[in-house]
């Protein structure tokens, strides 16, 4: 390859966007990467991701696990072209709401919904842009949802971004709960009223104030939904900026990233070893200050006692 010609595609970005060469001998007709592929995602929609090994998928369409990797020779690759057919596109219902926030809106829960039919895809490494064709129309779909506002390019990104990472987490919440409930047995009540208990036992006011204050004010039981409130606070903050861009106002913009100190990520083992030491001397600071509350307490029960008319 010389400098000006482009990288060569990876075989699974190459098998997402049918460019890739087709192999040159197994199976006629009854096997093909979309087949491999449904089987694929009906295992781990069925059994979780852990289900899925070239084997498995093997079986189930019948044949050996030398016949798949004349399609799909890694199985990294395959976790790819998973993810791409259970993402699908966006629904085209998207565009028929009013406006650049609607859309969005819509879109939002559109990809929360994708991943509560498909939670395994959460447990998918991210490892950078979505490259392939299905990834590329989500983005596509915000972006083009944000090209009549006044942002800029850079601004449309960040927007739509912040939208796909709410849904992703919300997606990882709400699948969470819902396999909590398959396996416990529980309804969605009952995993709530559950979780709730839990953290009264344990969350204290001495420790924890402002935590325990909203469990006392029943936070952790409520029927409202703290996601859906949180990214419509976002788009309010992106619709409130539009409004100032559109009155005149200069766009802002920061350009620092978040990184890690390089030394951090070395390995030193000295490094390594003095960072120990400070994470054990904040347990043994927040131990003492817990045994200084308790014995705070017990010093007040004494008083009172002994304050007490006999």
């Amino acid at each position: 390859m010389t400098d000006n010609e482009p990288p060569e595609l990876p075989r699974g970005i190459a098998l997402a966007w049918g460019v890739a060469a087709n192999p040159q001998r197994g199976p006629k007709r009854e096997m093909s990467v979309e087949k491999i592929v449904e089987a694929a995602v009906e295992l781990a929609d069925a059994e979780g991701l852990g289900a899925v090994s070239m084997a498995a998928v093997a079986a189930k369409l019948g044949f050996t696990p030398m016949s798949l990797y004349r399609y799909v020779t890694a199985k990294d690759d395959l976790l790819l072209l998973m993810q791409e057919e259970a993402t699908g596109i966006p629904p085209e219902d998207h565009r028929e709401a009013e406006g650049w926030l609607e859309r969005l809106r819509a879109l939002f829960e559109a990809q929360v919904r994708v991943y509560l039919r498909h939670p395994w895809i959460l447990s998918l490494p991210i490892t950078g842009s979505p490259i392939t064709p299905n990834s590329s129309a989500w983005l596509d779909a915000a972006l083009a949802s944000l090209e009549p506002t006044p942002l800029t390019a850079e601004e449309r990104l960040a927007v739509a971004l912040a939208v796909t990472g709410h849904a992703r987490w919300y997606g990882m919440v709400l699948a969470g709960y819902a396999e909590q409930g398959r396996s416990s047995g529980l309804s969605p009540e009952e995993v709530t009223a559950m979780e709730a208990s839990l953290f009264d036992r344990v969350i204290t006011v001495d420790e924890f104030p402002a935590l325990r204050r909203a469990i006392d004010e029943g936070v952790f039981l409520s029927a409202a939904d703290p996601f859906r409130f949180g990214v419509d606070r976002v788009l309010d903050g992106v619709e409130s900026y539009i409004a100032g861009l559109e009155r005149g106002e200069p766009h802002v913009s920061r350009q620092e990233w978040v990184v890690v100190d390089p030394a951090e990520l070395s390995g030193d083992k000295r490094l390594r070893e003095a960072q120990k030491a400070v994470r054990e001397a904040e347990k043994a600071l927040r131990d003492a200050r817990r045994n200084e509350r308790q014995a705070l307490r017990d010093a007040r029960e004494r008083v009172a006692k002994a304050q007490k008319p006999s």
